[in-house]
């Protein structure tokens, strides 16, 4: 497939296209997968304790545990991977087993006409943030960024109630941080999107870079320095990247320097710029990390410092 027939792909989709897993009950059973690096053995069987507490079964393929190098496998295999997990019909939901480095590497893998016909959960953050966003551009999937196997193991009670809550309860969702800053105020909607800020400006001129039109993006990192987070807002702005979107929301920037310093290079790469910025929000690498769906309706309010989803995240 040609460069411009991928773009066109990844135009914004209309709502009508827009696809809604079905939510788990207990007693389904959760894939696990490990599109990206590999994972700490103990952690991970740690973390399936976690989800297994939620009341749901675990399945993962055997070969989740090979590497290579630094990634979890070859690409053809991880690929593969996340292919079966989404046709198979005994697996309800899939989460990711760590991010680390990978998931870019297969999106020329992936069989989205599959996903299309069998759409399921799928949760992950970190470098998951390149399927979470792909998967949404090219299918119109919903998914949910949220905490990995990995990192459940030691997750906080908050973390791991937040996911539980999403996959099994359906009640109005709202974030309302503690201590959340207005870096620019208003008031705005659209559709919620984007995830780690190093792996979304990685995905900058390829054919798979999503579009951010309309949407809320919501934006974390971790262990980089003031300037390279200053270095890659710039790049993604010189290529269009914020030019229509309704709004942005902060979570953790954890090991990235002192937050105010953060919010002051927001402020003054979109000092120009009219919709509203609000950070302070426990999502991304630090604990807690609240589980949000990526790809349905929301608002944010930052004289509230409300951010509220408008719709559930299944069908």
């Amino acid at each position: 497939m040609h460069y411009h027939q991928l773009k066109k792909i990844l135009m914004p989709l209309d709502s009508e296209f827009i696809i809604k897993p079905s939510r788990l009950v207990s007693g389904d059973t959760i894939g696990i997968i490990a599109p990206s690096s590999p994972f700490d053995k103990q952690k991970f069987h740690d973390g399936l304790v976690v989800i297994e507490e939620m009341g749901f079964s675990v399945f993962f393929p055997d070969n989740i545990f090979e590497q290579k190098g630094y990634l979890a496998g070859s690409d053809i295999n991880r690929a593969n991977t996340l292919n079966s997990m989404f046709a198979d019909p005994d697996i309800k939901g899939i989460i990711c087993a760590r991010g680390g480095y990978g998931a870019l590497r297969i999106l020329s893998l992936i069989d989205y006409n599959n996903i299309v016909s069998n759409p399921k959960i799928l949760i992950g953050c970190s470098d998951i943030t390149v399927l979470l966003n792909t998967l949404y551009a090219k299918c119109g999937l919903v998914t949910l960024h949220g905490p990995m196997i990995e990192s459940l193991s030691n997750a906080s009670d908050k973390t791991r109630q937040s996911l539980q809550n999403i996959l099994l309860d359906d009640q109005t969702f709202f974030l309302q941080p503690k201590n959340n800053v207005v870096i620019h105020p208003g008031k705005a909607s659209g559709i919620m999107a984007g995830g780690n800020l190093t792996t979304l400006s990685h995905m900058v001129g390829t054919p798979f870079e999503p579009d951010f039109s309309g949407q809320i993006l919501l934006l974390e990192d971790i262990g980089e320095a003031p300037y390279r987070i200053d270095r890659m807002l710039m790049q993604m702005k010189l290529a269009g990247c914020f030019e229509r979107i309704s709004g942005i929301v902060l979570g953790t920037f954890k090991g990235c320097g002192e937050p105010d310093l953060v919010y002051r290079i927001f402020d003054e790469m979109f000092s120009k710029e009219s919709f509203p910025i609000l950070a302070g929000f426990d999502v991304g690498h630090d604990e807690p990390n609240m589980t949000i769906p990526f790809g349905i309706n929301a608002s944010i309010d930052t004289a509230s410092g409300m951010l509220r989803l408008n719709e559930s995240p299944f069908c």
